[in-house]
């Protein structure tokens, strides 16, 4: 194997990450920073008519909604074959099977550079083919830290997080209030879900805001082993003792959905996109970042070794670059975009959606997923596994 560069620490690149996810930045500022790159559509010119068929896309379950594919497909003669997936872990396992073959494009999250690393399954992303002008400068910033041998491999798509989510016609909490202990008291017995690793992480965060089991902020978990099993093994008595409350794990977009829709779950930690998609078509279901942070991710764009419509590839970045398909895509899925100029298409109600989930200080409590060495995710899924079992 080649050399391969040094890695960001977890610490260094959970500072980045927590600077680049501000308010300024993502909500208000896109604009002023750096305004529309593209002040229309994208012309479909000589590049778009040359791609043609098909293009295979691996992608989060809600990441492609039907109006946003649509216009794509429309567009640029292109027709889209999305394969979804709920997780990182289907993701790797697949790519891992298929050796990297069978998609042009796949969306992995930014904290997995040190597994894509190893697996050595991601074709170099063409620059020149790209249009950075157009992509939030501190987005594209966290994206080039999913990089090796000095190439990129990543581009920003969706960012979003994880948090919790409610009932607002069985329970509710003020922001100064809110934490994911909520989730453990006596009256939510039985009426919880959520996904085994990040709820552990929760707990985690918990635990040490409360002083019972310190870890900086599960950074601690990140330094070596000793210290991942000291933390995650206090993490796992805490989450084996309340198995009883879960009322369902869930792995992806449509299990939350159900959860709160139809199988009676009171609270959740969730993502961000299906409760407020829920709360934009007047379910009485909200969304809110806790006071230890909600942890918070990059899903970006990724080119597999096996890729073969490339022209395809571009074409659909170009298009996901325009400002306008971007913030339709934002309010389309309940995530946020990573385009400049895409937050003068949000609706009304996606604007007040996000101010709701994000009150007070809660964009400067963000608590970014560090990255996640192999080691590591082997050692969680050991915990991990034990929870679910118990």
């Amino acid at each position: 194997m080649s050399k391969k560069t040094k890695s960001p620490s977890a610490s260094e690149l959970t500072q980045l990450a927590a600077k680049a996810f501000t308010r300024r930045t993502l909500l208000k500022g896109a604009a002023a920073a750096g305004a529309v790159a593209a002040a229309g559509p994208f012309v479909i010119g000589s590049e778009a008519r040359a791609a043609s068929g098909t293009i295979n896309i691996m992608m989060w379950s809600d990441y492609l909604p039907k109006p946003f594919k649509e216009k794509f497909e429309k567009e640029s003669g292109v027709k889209i074959k999305h394969t979804p997936y709920g997780s990182n872990e289907e993701l790797i396992n697949k790519m891992k099977a298929t050796r990297g073959r069978g998609f042009d494009l796949i969306s992995p999250t930014n904290d997995r550079t040190g597994q894509w690393q190893d697996l050595n399954l991601l074709k170099t992303i063409d620059m020149n083919r790209v249009p950075t002008d157009s992509v939030i400068g501190s987005m594209l910033k966290i994206s080039e830290g999913f990089s090796w041998d000095g190439e990129p491999r990543h581009l920003p798509y969706l960012w979003g997080t994880e948090a919790l989510a409610w009932r607002t016609d069985k329970w509710s909490r003020d922001y100064a209030d809110l934490s994911y202990g909520d989730l453990w008291a006596d009256d939510m017995k039985g009426k919880v879900m959520g996904r085994p690793h990040s709820m552990m992480a929760g707990i985690g965060l918990y635990l040490d805001r409360i002083g019972k089991v310190p870890s900086n902020r599960m950074l601690d978990a990140y330094k070596d082993e000793d210290n991942m099993r000291r933390i995650w093994g206090e993490i796992t008595k805490f989450a084996v003792e309340h198995k009883p409350w879960l009322k369902q794990f869930w792995n992806d977009a449509d299990g939350q959905v159900n959860g709160f829709m139809q199988n009676d779950v009171v609270l959740g930690q969730t993502w961000d996109g299906p409760p407020l998609k829920l709360k934009a078509d007047n379910k009485p279901v909200t969304f809110m970042a806790p006071q230890e942070g909600a942890f918070t991710w990059l899903d970006g764009l990724a080119i597999p070794v096996g890729a073969k419509n490339i022209d395809a590839i571009y074409e659909f970045i170009k298009f996901a670059y325009d400002s306008g398909n971007a913030g339709m895509l934002a309010n389309e899925t309940g995530y946020n975009a990573t385009v400049k100029g895409a937050d003068e298409h949000l609706t009304e109600m996606s604007k007040k959606n996000f101010q709701e989930a994000y009150p007070g200080d809660a964009l400067d409590r963000l608590w970014p997923w560090p990255p996640t060495p192999s080691w590591y995710a082997e050692i969680r899924a050991e915990y991990r596994d034990k929870f679910v079992a118990a």
